[in-house]
């Protein structure tokens, strides 16, 4: 009796220094539930199954991305877990979520969200989903997504019915035309197809940007994407501002839309080499290339500063672009910046327009890419060309 009761006391004691002592604790596997629960969220996206995505979430609104995303054409959805905070049944998590549109993305594009999780029976579910903490808002985080298909273009909008249809016809109409104008005058490579995103007022589209929307009144449309694309990003998307761009007339917003569409077809030669007045002016080029509007007609603010014989000393800072509410100034920069390129299409020849905003684009750096090919395709130095510009801008709107 002694002798068993002394083997069983030093066993619990064996048995108690492995437990407590004898090695880690065994690994929380909750994240690696939670990865398979968003790979089964993912698929049932995909597969536009609502019953296995309302099975990935349990709580009241779980399913409004689901139902703001049915008209959206998606190729691929994928989450992975970056992070994940556990107190008992409940959890935070951020993921980065990758999806491709349908004929329209090459590549993913990737954006962070923010999860909060529960527990329940053994299994995790999302109670909610939302933009991670300095990411911007996906278009379906603002309510139901209506599209609309051109021949050239995709079109999606906040709202429903056959009213907002009808509207975005008009965006997909007047994309459409402007993907050809744009590969008339920029005939390199490029996806010749471009997504417009509609939100509906100017706090959506700044909600898109992941920015104030102080810095975009008056802003009609932006391009975002990366720039000096290596072939393997996603399509760019072009915001449009519906409060800015609604005021304008037709002409006014045909001009928006191929200038944002020329900045879809310049991506891959844009770098952090090439100054905004260049971009930009080139884009405002074809525009207004072929529309017949003269240089008095389309610069009124410098035909105004002209007249009165405040010539600008240099083209346009990078700042000078800057959305402060400067109406005044920021026109002016737009205006100089389509001038210098008109000015270099007009002296010599829009195939060295083309070339030369390559070779500034081919460039890493900015320091010496503007010099280097201005030397290189106009056969002239910065000096010599601001110059000839200034001389342009008294000749054409004086």
């Amino acid at each position: 009796m002694a002798g068993r009761g002394r083997g069983s006391w030093v066993t619990g004691i064996c048995v108690a220094l492995l437990v407590g002592c004898g090695g880690p604790p065994a690994p929380d596997a909750a994240p690696a539930d939670v990865r398979r629960m968003l790979d089964r969220r993912a698929d049932a996206v995909l597969d536009r199954d609502a019953k296995a995505y309302r099975a990935t979430g349990r709580d009241a609104g779980v399913a409004d991305v689901y139902d703001n995303l049915r008209e959206v054409p998606l190729k691929s959805w994928q989450y992975r877990l970056t992070s994940f905070e556990r107190t008992g049944d409940r959890a935070t998590a951020t993921a980065d979520l990758r999806y491709r549109i349908k004929g329209y993305d090459s590549e993913p594009l990737t954006t962070s969200r923010a999860l909060t999780l529960r527990e329940r029976d053994g299994h995790w579910y999302v109670a909610a989903e939302r933009p991670a903490e300095k990411s911007s808002e996906q278009l379906w985080d603002q309510g139901p997504v209506t599209s609309v298909r051109g021949a050239h273009s995709l079109v999606l909008g906040v709202g429903k019915g056959e009213q907002e249809k009808t509207t975005l016809r008009g965006y997909a109409d007047l994309a459409d035309r402007a993907v050809p104008l744009v590969r008339d005058a920029w005939p390199g490579k490029w996806p010749q197809r471009i997504v417009v995103l509609v939100p509906g007022s100017l706090k959506g589209m700044a909600g898109l940007l992941g920015a104030p929307a102080s810095g975009y009144q008056g802003i009609a449309a932006v391009t975002t994407g990366e720039a000096g694309g290596s072939g393997a990003a996603p399509a760019d998307r072009i915001i449009v501002n519906p409060e800015a761009y609604g005021v304008l007339g037709d002409f006014g917003k045909q001009v928006v839309l191929t200038h944002e569409a020329t900045h879809v077809a310049t991506r891959a030669h844009t770098s952090p080499a090439t100054p905004l007045w260049l971009s930009e002016g080139l884009a405002d080029w074809v525009g207004y290339r072929g529309t017949g509007r003269t240089a008095a007609q389309a610069a009124p603010e410098l035909r105004r500063a002209v007249e009165r014989d405040r010539l600008p000393a240099a083209l346009p800072e990078d700042d000078d672009f800057g959305f402060s509410g400067d109406a005044e100034k920021l026109a002016a920069a737009y205006e100089g910046s389509w001038l210098a390129c008109r000015m270099i299409a007009d002296q010599w020849g829009e195939a060295p327009l083309r070339d030369f905003y390559e070779a500034v684009g081919a460039h890493k750096k900015r320091p010496g890419a503007v010099q280097d090919a201005m030397e290189e395709v106009l056969d002239i130095t910065p000096e010599e060309f601001t110059a000839r510009w200034r001389t342009y801008l008294r000749e054409e709107l004086g």
